[in-house]
């Protein structure tokens, strides 16, 4: 078999296939794991996951606190500098600092990372931090209203949602929605109306309203407000969602075009709020 032995079969032949899948056994939304669970998840054996652990927390990618590891801080400080969401964040995080205190709600950024979302930014006061919700964090697409949002949209959205379903559609709460068919009716409906509105499918007592933010070269990102249910309603928080949205949308625009010394800047196609068209609807 070459250069693989016995503990690397089916496994990435080179060190960093293998970290790659260490990093990826927190995806889940775990913070710490012990080696054991490391290896687990990752399905790298226990002693190479040991040798390339190491290897990583001298290289700052991942911090060891006792029998315990994380993630460490330098990919905090590189992921800052990926330009895409280096970009969208700093500009939105002022937009979604105004949002917050007029409604008074937490206020989330969020694009699609495969089957789930990532969020990237969160503001929110002490009482509206909500566990599941974290930047970094990631939640099933089929449950968040930023998710539901995106996968209407996404031009794989129905890829995607194929995933999703081929062992059987997560469920975070009671209400999460688990019927496919359901499913693609909400899909359908997020994107004749243009948002979602998902009511205690992630957390009990809580919900969601999210719209779409449409970034340059037919991309989306989500925006969502998330609060207790009696204070989040289409009525008190989707106009003034959709206003910050646009915000976003138009500095995005314009920061791009400033980095663009030459050439034709892309051009964003924002799409009406009162229905948005899924890219795969065009196919």
């Amino acid at each position: 078999m070459g250069s693989y032995s016995d503990e690397d079969v089916l496994l990435p032949n080179s060190v960093l296939g293998k970290a790659q899948l260490l990093l990826a056994a927190f995806e889940s939304g775990a913070d710490r794991l012990r080696l054991s669970e490391l290896s687990r998840r990752s399905g790298v054996p226990k002693a190479s996951a040991y040798r390339l652990a190491q290897e990583m927390v001298q290289w700052g990618l991942l911090d060891r606190r006792g029998e315990m590891y994380e993630l460490g801080i330098r990919l905090f400080h590189l992921g800052q500098r990926v330009p895409a969401s280096s970009v969208l964040r700093t500009v939105a995080r002022p937009r979604m600092a105004d949002l917050f205190t007029r409604i008074r709600t937490a206020v989330h950024l969020a694009v699609l990372d495969g089957t789930h979302v990532l969020f990237l930014e969160k503001i929110a006061g002490e009482a509206n931090v909500l566990a599941p919700s974290y930047v970094g964090g990631r939640l099933p697409a089929s449950c968040a209203a930023t998710g539901q949002m995106l996968l209407a949209l996404a031009a794989d959205g129905p890829e995607r949602v194929a995933a999703l379903t081929e062992g059987g559609l997560p469920a975070m709460t009671r209400r999460s929605v688990t019927d496919p068919r359901v499913l693609a009716q909400r899909l359908a409906r997020a994107a004749r109306q243009g948002y979602v509105l998902e009511v205690e499918e992630v957390k009990a007592g809580h919900a969601s309203l999210a719209v779409p933010v449409v970034l340059p070269g037919s991309e989306y990102a989500a925006l969502s407000v998330t609060a207790p249910v009696a204070q989040v309603s289409a009525d008190r928080c989707l106009a003034a969602l959709r206003a910050a949205a646009e915000s976003i949308e138009r500095g995005v625009a314009q920061k791009t075009q400033e980095s663009h010394s030459y050439g034709t800047a892309p051009v964003v196609r924002r799409p009406k709020r009162a229905g948005v068209r899924p890219a795969h609807a065009a196919r």
